[in-house]
């Protein structure tokens, strides 16, 4: 698979089955993001919750590609509203989408839209888990603090191979925290995401790596600049 970070939250991920996933694609407005918004073509959108940095240019995307933008019930009741094509999923529940298996699960941060004049209630912040076709697993965290969930749930059941994982600290995790989340999650490969954007979440991303390093060297952390590629191969990963 090919993962894309496009700055802040949002990846783009191709599987090796063609699939085209757009996350939190914040990308218009983004500073970090140089992509023109009218290149993407995703074949789906995954919205972890409302605030518009992460709802971002959904619909517009959903609007020029007939295609499902896939959020909290709360929100897909707003979309739906909006003649958005969308998937109502919420925390514990799955579908499958052209043989790619989405479940949705915890996060802990505030939700709510915020791209209305009148602020909206907008259901609980997301994660999501993505099984690809071949089995691997990618875990994006959403906005999220630390907790328990990160390691009974995240770590021992679902397993993921890969993680996104925010680390600008003020409003998620920051680089500590986030490498104890990396550590219980144990994934394979753990990018950083949701920093740099804005001056309140600079952060140095070498210092979650050394974190990590320390707290479970094993774990590959790669460090991507936006609009950078990270091509995943299982085969490199074997125990």
């Amino acid at each position: 698979m090919e993962i894309r970070w496009l700055g802040h939250s949002a990846f783009e991920i191709i599987t090796d089955g063609g699939l085209n996933i757009l996350i939190d694609p914040f990308i218009s407005n983004n500073p970090a993001c140089q992509i023109p918004v009218e290149e993407f073509n995703p074949d789906i959108i995954l919205v972890t919750h409302g605030h518009s940095d992460h709802l971002g240019d959904a619909m517009e995307l959903s609007n020029k590609n007939n295609v499902p933008v896939a959020a909290i019930h709360e929100i897909s009741l707003f979309l739906s509203k909006q003649g958005i094509n969308n998937i109502g999923v919420n925390i514990g529940g799955s579908f499958i989408y052209r043989g790619v298996k989405f479940t949705m699960l915890d996060a802990k941060h505030s939700s709510v839209l915020d791209i209305v004049e009148e602020p909206l209630p907008a259901g609980d912040a997301a994660s999501f888990l993505i099984t690809l076709e071949d089995g691997a697993k990618l875990f994006h965290a959403g906005d999220t603090g630390l907790f328990g969930d990160m390691k009974t749930i995240i770590g021992e059941i679902y397993k993921p191979d890969i993680a996104l994982l925010p680390i600008g600290d003020k409003f998620t995790m920051g680089p500590f925290e986030a490498a104890l989340a990396t550590r219980w999650i144990d994934s394979k490969v753990a990018i950083p995401m949701h920093y740099n954007t804005f001056p309140p979440i600079e952060q140095d991303p070498s210092i979650y790596a050394n974190f990590v390093s320390q707290l479970n060297p094993n774990i590959d952390v790669v460090i991507l600049n936006p609009g950078e590629y990270f091509e995943y191969n299982p085969e490199n990963y074997q125990d």
